[in-house]
């Protein structure tokens, strides 16, 4: 049996979603709006802005979920068994090996069939 699990967000989640990307657009044209001050503090304050505006979303049910997601997705990053440098350098160097291979069939191909063509037309 299938359960559906209803998703409501409320009205003040909606809100403050909407309060956090008004804020950011806000951040963006005063970025631009102050560009005779220096870069630095309008990179400050849009850096300000952006964490504020993150604030606000990770305190809806949207943000908390993302939020959980990136967690969840950290711990199955550091599961991942990496491969060795000399596993890695084999494998680079065997996807070299068979691109160069195949772009010289692809060029002998292009060739003969380009000297085909020539000389059906002449």
């Amino acid at each position: 049996m299938v359960t559906k699990t209803e998703q409501t967000t409320s009205g003040f989640d909606t809100l403050k979603l909407m309060l956090a990307l008004a804020i950011l657009i806000a951040g963006v044209v005063g970025f631009y709006y102050f560009e005779d001050e220096s870069q630095l503090l309008r990179v400050i304050g849009m850096l300000v802005i952006a964490g504020v505006s993150f604030f606000i979303v990770s305190t809806t049910d949207v943000g908390r979920r993302s939020l959980g997601f990136v967690k969840d997705a950290r711990v199955e990053v550091r599961k991942v068994v990496w491969p060795t440098r000399q596993e890695t350098l084999q494998t680079t160097l065997a996807v070299l090996v068979m691109v160069v291979l195949v772009a010289i069939m692809l060029w002998l191909i292009d060739l003969a069939l380009g000297t085909g063509v020539n000389s059906l037309l002449a």
